[in-house]
């Protein structure tokens, strides 16, 4: 389910595919996002265009997006490039994001192998019982000389996610496991060395 809710100073977007149920949205105000609505769920002048904006930007699948109508600012892609580990779970990217032809500044993308709907989370981690640290061991690497711009994210054939771009891995507290401007993180969800793909996509068979 994908599409966009006009409002009289805000559109505001929701694209199914990308979405992970955080539920930041319903907990943010659930007037203009409208739990279990049998109908129409997102009411655009429920709220003041800032707070809608704000929790949009909470969003860490990228699901909600926004188009401001009332000569406010869009949203812009992050200052610092960012892939953070979610404990048992995703990698939540804030950047400006290249996948599929298609550019956006947040997604969650599966590192389990489980989903179904790849390269992104669908929550199948939690079902598969997936265990990955978020906090691994943290390397000692250089600044970048830039920490923004494009990061190109390719799902490889049945192989891990490639990252192209100026980027910072950091664990789910924050701390920095790389800086890099090329990288290969699992997604089959058997690396010995996760988030980095270590091979054993080809040893396990991945599909995806």
């Amino acid at each position: 389910m994908a599409g966009t809710v006009e409002g009289e100073e805000i559109d505001v977007g929701f694209s199914g595919r990308r979405c992970i149920h955080s539920r930041n949205c319903v907990l943010g105000d659930p007037h203009v996002f409208v739990p279990n609505a049998p109908g129409e769920w997102i009411h655009p002048e429920a709220a003041s265009v800032e707070k809608i904006v704000a929790i949009a930007q909470s969003c860490p699948s990228g699901a909600i997006t926004y188009v401001r109508k009332d000569g406010g600012p869009q949203e812009k892609p992050p200052v610092v490039n960012t892939v953070r580990l979610r404990e048992n779970g995703p990698l939540a990217v804030h950047a400006e994001i290249v996948l599929g032809g298609e550019t956006s500044f947040r997604a969650t993308l599966c590192r389990c192998g489980a989903s179904e709907n790849k390269p992104f989370c669908d929550g199948s981690h939690s079902k598969a019982g997936f265990a990955a640290t978020g906090e691994p061991a943290l390397k000692d690497t250089p600044a970048l000389a830039a920490r923004n711009g494009p990061l190109t994210v390719t799902p490889t054939t049945n192989g891990p996610l490639k990252l192209e771009g100026n980027v910072e891995i950091v664990t789910g507290t924050g701390h920095t496991v790389d800086r890099t401007t090329r990288t290969f993180l699992c997604r089959c969800g058997h690396s010995a060395n996760k988030p980095f793909c270590d091979g054993s996509h080809k040893r396990v068979g991945f599909i995806g």
